[in-house]
């Protein structure tokens, strides 16, 4: 089989292994097949040499978080999210991986009513304890606040789905600190509901590029996209990549984490109130992808104490719907997170991506986003 990659990214691994401190999975079960470095091996003896496409190694796939921790740590520069993308994507169209009831419900998120609905029924169901707990979901709403309402056309807000949905309230704190900044903002038009990060994680290249063309349309201008999501401003920041045209890349020079465009503002801000310890927590979509984590540290510095883990950004486990997919994984790697936060002191972390923040509330862990911590400093 081949696979939908570049040969010259899958030859740049020298197979040095200064991946594998840094890769989530080879740190919980040793393995060398769950390291970056075993899992391109076994790309090229697919690819290259016409090895079989076995369930051994669909499973080797699969068990990847996609955190890209090994990327900012390889001396070669391999762009390993690019090779398990394409791959996800060829095994996807074989139909070897992300099975009918997985695509189901990735084609729920973008149609927004329905999926309010449904997270309203699944927030039911989780009261009357009809939820698996091997989900690993927290307490999910049962009722949300209104949602936020356009005030001019200085940015976009981007909303999203599952942030709309689940964490609509960091939507207002942010749009509280767009406003305490001067800054008027404009919600997406039709179509702009989902930015297909999931999609492109599970090898549904095709839906991704349609909910990539959605948004970019959705958005339309040169205003500057503020993102609140790590992950959604990870994707958001790579259209260019996933749809190779210079719109979208113009449109992904467009996007900014809204920690980034808040620093650079910071000086606009007087807050009222200090909010003592807080423990920094950086997703590895802000860290490893778009490695912008300082500007968090500019934001929450005026407003807290800032504690720092001593782990090097591990991952947490969470990785979009991974979670839900590799429990038992998952649960051993936020072990992991969850040590290096007691070794801090534990209390308030900060985290700003959606699936980050689920997957350690649901282990107990009190977990605020920046910006909401930042409004309530306001």
């Amino acid at each position: 089989m081949k696979f939908q990659i570049d040969e010259q990214e899958l030859a740049t691994c020298v197979s040095c292994g200064l991946c594998l401190p840094h890769c989530p999975t080879f740190r919980v079960t040793g393995e060398e097949a769950l390291s970056p470095r075993g899992r391109i091996a076994a790309i090229r003896s697919v690819h290259l040499d016409g090895e079989p496409v076995t369930p051994e190694f669909v499973s080797f796939m699969e068990t990847c978080v996609q955190c890209r921790g090994c990327e900012p740590a390889c001396p070669s520069g391999v762009h390993y999210g690019n090779l398990q993308e394409g791959v996800r994507a060829t095994l996807a169209a074989e139909h070897r991986i992300t099975p009918r009831w997985q695509r189901w419900g990735f084609a729920v998120l973008p149609h927004h009513r329905t999926l309010l609905a449904g997270s309203t029924a699944l927030a039911v169901a989780q009261r009357l304890r009809l939820v698996p707990a091997r989900l690993g979901l927290p307490a999910l709403p049962l009722r949300r606040s209104a949602p936020v309402r356009t005030t001019g056309d200085d940015v976009w807000l981007f909303t999203g789905c599952v942030m709309d949905a689940w964490l609509r309230d960091t939507h207002h704190s942010t749009a509280k600190v767009l406003t305490h900044l001067g800054v008027t903002y404009r919600t997406p038009r039709r179509g702009g509901g989902c930015c297909g990060a999931l999609h492109t994680h599970a090898g549904l290249t095709d839906a991704a590029r349609a909910l990539a063309a959605d948004v970019m349309a959705s958005m339309p201008g040169d205003a500057p996209v503020v993102v609140n999501s790590a992950g959604c401003g990870a994707a958001l920041k790579e259209y260019g990549h996933l749809l190779g045209t210079p719109e979208a890349a113009a449109f992904g020079a467009r996007v900014v984490d809204v920690h980034e465009y808040v620093a650079a503002h910071i000086d606009r801000l007087v807050p009222t109130r200090h909010l003592g310890r807080v423990v920094v927590h950086d997703p590895c979509h802000l860290r490893h992808v778009q490695r912008t984590q300082a500007a968090v540290r500019t934001v929450l510095a005026p407003v807290a104490h800032l504690v720092e883990l001593d782990d090097d950004g591990l991952c947490c486990g969470a990785g979009g719907a991974y979670s839900a997919l590799q429990p038992e994984l998952a649960a051993e790697i936020r072990e992991r997170k969850l040590d290096a936060i007691g070794r801090a002191g534990g209390g308030v972390v900060a985290s700003a991506n959606p699936g980050c923040a689920m997957h350690l509330s649901a282990a107990g862990v009190d977990v605020r986003h920046p910006i909401d911590l930042l409004a309530e400093a306001l």
